[in-house]
């Protein structure tokens, strides 16, 4: 039983000391994304920064990206947002680069869902926003479905394909809160929050280890006072 107590309470702390890492983790890659958001506009990555480019060091950074957008290739992506349920317009723009990025235009509520095509500018456009990395295969128990254009997450690499574009970007923009003409769609929605309660898990896995300490220690006090007797 000894034996047993120990191994559990090595694991409790084993635990509490991974959540003191994970918050210190959590802690500076909040910093890291404040300061992203905060900076000033950098050109979109292209081609050769590619195989670079990460959630980790290019997540939420501002970018801004110059061309036009693509007709016809729309693509609209399941949302809830802090003004309802909708969709997300995504938009192809082919980039002065010579490359093409998807752009999240911003929200539409469902109701003007058909006339999210009509709100694409044409001619030359420049696009400031947040990098964000891709969303592949759908969102939590629903799968995206490219034959019925049932969208649940903005994947960049099924909708280029659905659409037949080539030379897309591994990453797409989430537009700024510039208005649009007719103010659809409303840009600059992008929730950027992260979870961080590490420091309260750490607290519970090493008060459970507590807890398995003294419970041995009066099993021990207790077990020593029978022998005595």
């Amino acid at each position: 039983m000894g034996l047993a107590a120990l191994v559990i309470f090595g694991g409790f702390v084993s635990l509490g000391v991974w959540q003191l890492e994970r918050r210190v983790w959590k802690l500076d890659l909040i910093e890291r994304v404040d300061a992203r958001i905060h900076a000033a506009p950098v050109a979109a990555p292209g081609p050769a920064e590619w195989p670079e480019t990460s959630a980790d060091r290019d997540a939420y950074r501002r970018v801004i990206a110059a061309g036009a957008f693509i007709p016809g290739k729309t693509a609209l992506t399941q949302a809830v947002t802090e003004q309802g349920a909708g969709f997300w317009v995504l938009a192809p723009l082919k980039t002065t680069q010579g490359f093409t990025v998807l752009v999240n235009r911003g929200f539409v509520p469902a109701d003007k869902r058909g006339e999210a095509e009509a709100m694409t500018p044409a001619g030359p456009v420049a696009v400031t926003g947040l990098l964000r990395v891709s969303e592949p295969g759908g969102g939590f128990l629903r799968a995206n479905d490219p034959g019925a254009e049932r969208w649940t997450s903005r994947d960049v690499a099924a909708i280029a394909a659905a659409r037949g574009l080539e030379g897309v970007a591994p990453y797409f923009i989430d537009a700024d809160a510039t208005q649009n003409p007719g103010g659809l769609p409303v840009g600059g929605l992008t929730v950027v929050s992260f979870r961080n309660s590490h420091l309260v898990y750490a607290l519970t896995w090493f008060a459970l280890a507590a807890m398995v300490a003294g419970g041995a220690a009066i099993l021990f006090a207790h077990e020593r006072a029978l022998r005595r007797r």
